[in-house]
């Protein structure tokens, strides 16, 4: 081979040749293929295809996508499936390699969800199902487990922060007396992709980009955007991940979805699909943006401490587990896919039934050996439990066991202690790296008769109570074909997209503009701003031209859409305001007090903020004791390290010479300012007024009272009427 010119080299670069690419691969390295003589094509399922023109010259070796021994690639979009609604098929070598190479990227942190948080706890029935599954935890009301839950953010890096916009990862492990159950899942229902063969291009989008290594933990660049633009399927998902859902306030507010359609199988074999949810009992709430950024920045830890300190405290969080159930019947009717994972069930048309409840009750006794040793796989089913076709699902399938493999270094992860079953475990796998375990005997192989001998032989296969699959593949699928495609109707993208948009409450709606307007703001390739606008006028015209106005753009047409969408019901359980839980049970709740405040008024203040069920957090200019009126109190947090973005609401106790004091500190203006702005409750006293008039804020604005009963009813509630005037939102 001689040594050519770099087709990919940069003007930056075309000086002098990289010492990265000073060997014998330098003209097929990663990224160097041309595409100047390539078309875009839509296929079935209305993905896109970027595919070289058929009269080109196809001697060119490097406009030609190829896997990493030089195979051509006919197909980057769709795995091999048994039929356009079938299995995927471990026969696609295609498929394994790039996911088992993107699995491999990042040693040793998770190459995503890095960031996450950990609970053990227990999970209870509360409504047995044995007409549905034969999974013995569902037989009996009462029967329960333990489990672990593990909570994560997806794009940042295990040194990031807690609060960025993002998903959430919604993974528990239950240790059933079957084995053990991994519901690995997120805090929202649908999914950027339909299939997994697309999933490592959708993570090298939005992580940190490739030359320049920033932003972290943030979407809002270049390269997120233009694969988003080119990918309609993700607009469902991008509707959610810019709304509010993508900046919980705890996680112990969050919703949790099993993102994919399941299969219970009962007894008698009769299979029923089923979504899984997580319903938190303290109900849903977010934080605003701007409360988000200056979280990250007064506390990186917000969450993980949040939920740690609840559970210390005996506050334990507790979510109840939901089904949607249904059949192939009721799936056929509908106007989308089951076994799409950009789609959702409206929980109008299949309410969710509670079977059971999950309360988290004891922290981990070691970071590292348990939340970070922690290894979910989605092939982890009991019997009774089985997978569906969805071809997101199918590559996670191979996935999440090869990628553990690489992070915990050896075949025995199973044998961390956070990771072992609490039932039995007994198969004739030896050996390998870090085994703890020790055999005995010889029979490491079965079918063996050693048994005759008097020997131990070993455990033996049972069909009766052993996991078996459901037999049926042909569910609007032909399994005697082997294709890359999709179902037809994995091509409508935008009808769920447009019924979560217009089920959201104007203000939002106002959010999920702001946010795109947002993240697009920090792309800066204008024809990526362009196409996502375009894509969005298919989800609503009216999102369209607020996004198109905040970017200072003209309204571009619409994007040709692969289907046709359709106007769905509207679901009023997709909103976060519209469900939201009115209690103060699990918020905290700020006193600012100094020199001179009323001793009495704090401590009644205080008394009813825990009576209802709320925390109460001391604040002063100074942490030790402090003089008042009728006493001495020491303060819980010093007024410049405890900004009211840490709390849900704030009341200020002050005598009028220490707030026009308060007036000339800047981290006491920011504190009434930043409470004001996040639209939270403010209470006060007489003295008090002058530093809120400072503040410029109204006396009789609402959620401004005084530290009465109505301040405490406040408190668990936000003012979103006041945002108009504290923020121009798109």
């Amino acid at each position: 081979m001689t040594k050519g010119k770099s087709p990919s080299k940069s003007k930056q670069q075309s000086g002098s040749s990289s010492p990265a690419l000073d060997n014998m691969l330098h003209e097929i390295q990663p990224g160097s293929g041309r595409v100047d003589h390539a078309e875009v094509q839509r296929d079935a399922g209305g993905e896109t295809h970027q595919q070289i023109k058929p009269d080109a010259d196809h001697s060119d070796g490097a406009a030609h996508l190829t896997d990493n021994f030089g195979h051509r690639v006919s197909d980057n979009q769709n795995s091999l499936k048994a039929g356009a609604r079938g299995p995927s098929l471990l026969e696609d070598f295609v498929l394994r390699e790039k996911i088992f190479h993107f699995d491999h990227e990042r040693i040793p942190e998770r190459i995503v969800h890095a960031r996450g948080s950990g609970a053990h706890g227990v999970f209870e029935v509360t409504e047995a199902i044995p007409e549905l599954t034969k999974a013995e935890l569902f037989q009996k009301k009462g029967n329960s487990c333990p489990l672990f839950v593990r909570f994560s953010t997806v794009a940042g890096s295990k040194g990031s922060k807690d609060t960025p916009r993002d998903v959430r990862g919604f993974a528990v492990k239950f240790y059933t007396e079957a084995g053990n159950w991994d519901l690995v899942g997120n805090n929202m229902a649908p999914f950027f992709i339909q299939d997994a063969i697309k999933f490592p291009d959708l993570i090298h989008s939005v992580k940190p980009e490739a030359d320049r290594g920033y932003p972290q933990a943030a979407s809002a660049h270049d390269t997120f955007w233009d694969f988003i633009s080119l990918m309609p399927e993700s607009m469902h998902m991008v509707m959610w991940a810019m709304s509010d859902r993508a900046l919980p306030r705890s996680l112990r507010m969050m919703e949790g979805f099993g993102v994919h359609t399941f299969r219970f199988i009962n007894a008698e074999g009769k299979g029923t699909f089923v979504k899984f949810h997580w319903k938190p009992k303290l109900g849903m709430q977010s934080t605003t943006w701007d409360e988000a950024v200056k979280i990250s920045g007064a506390d990186p830890d917000y969450h993980r401490r949040d939920l740690h300190d609840a559970i210390d405290a005996g506050d334990f969080p507790e979510w109840e587990l939901g089904i949607q159930t249904f059949d192939e019947q009721w799936a056929a009717k509908q106007p989308y896919d089951v076994l799409d994972a950009t789609k959702l069930i409206p929980e109008e048309e299949i309410p969710v039934r509670i079977i059971g409840k999950m309360t988290l009750n004891r922290n981990p006794d070691n970071f590292f050996a348990e939340t970070e040793q922690a290894a979910f796989l989605p092939t982890n089913v009991i019997p009774g439990i089985d997978f569906s076709n969805d071809p997101l699902l199918q590559g996670r399938l191979f996935s999440y066991l090869d990628t553990q493999k690489s992070r915990l270094g050896t075949t025995n992860f199973h044998q961390i202690p956070i990771n072992a079953p609490k039932c039995p475990m007994h198969n004739f796998q030896r050996d390998g790296l870090m085994q703890t375990m020790v055999p005995t005997g010889r029979a490491n192989y079965e079918p063996n008769s050693l048994v005759e001998a008097g020997e131990d032989g070993g455990p033996r296969e049972c069909p009766e109570t052993g996991f078996s699959s459901f037999r049926e593949n042909a569910e609007r699928n032909d399994p005697t074909e082997k294709v890359r495609a999709r179902g037809e109707l994995f091509a409508d993208h935008f009808s769920q997209a447009r019924m979560f948009y217009l089920s959201q409450t104007d203000n939002e709606q106002a959010h999920i503009a702001s946010a795109i307007v947002f993240e697009l703001s920090k792309v800066t390739l204008p024809h990526v701003r362009e196409r996502v606008v375009a894509q969005l006028r298919n989800i609503d015209v009216d999102l369209a031209k607020r996004i198109a106005d905040g970017l200072a753009i003209d309204l571009p047409k619409a994007a040709k859409p692969a289907r046709k969408p359709v106007d769905l019901d509207l679901s009023d359980a997709l909103s976060i305001q519209k469900n939201a839980k009115n209690i103060l049970q699990g918020r905290q709740v700020g006193i600012l007090f100094a020199e001179g405040s009323d001793k009495k008024t704090i401590d009644g203040l205080k008394k009813k903020i825990e009576d209802e069920g709320g925390t109460a957090m001391l604040i002063a200019p100074k942490i030790g004791g402090i003089k008042v009126d009728g006493g001495t109190l020491e303060a819980d947090g010093q007024l410049a390290g405890t900004p009211s973005v840490l709390l849900d609401a704030v009341a200020l106790v002050l005598t009028k010479e220490a707030a026009e004091k308060l007036t000339t500190d800047s981290a006491a203006v920011d504190f009434v300012c930043d409470a004001w702005a996040h639209l939270k409750a403010i209470g006060h006293d007489d003295g008090a007024r002058l530093l809120l008039d400072h503040c410029h804020v109204p006396a009789d604005a609402d959620g401004v009272t005084d530290t009465g009963a109505s301040f405490v009813d406040n408190a668990a509630l936000r003012f979103f009427d006041r945002e108009p005037d504290v923020r121009d939102l798109a």
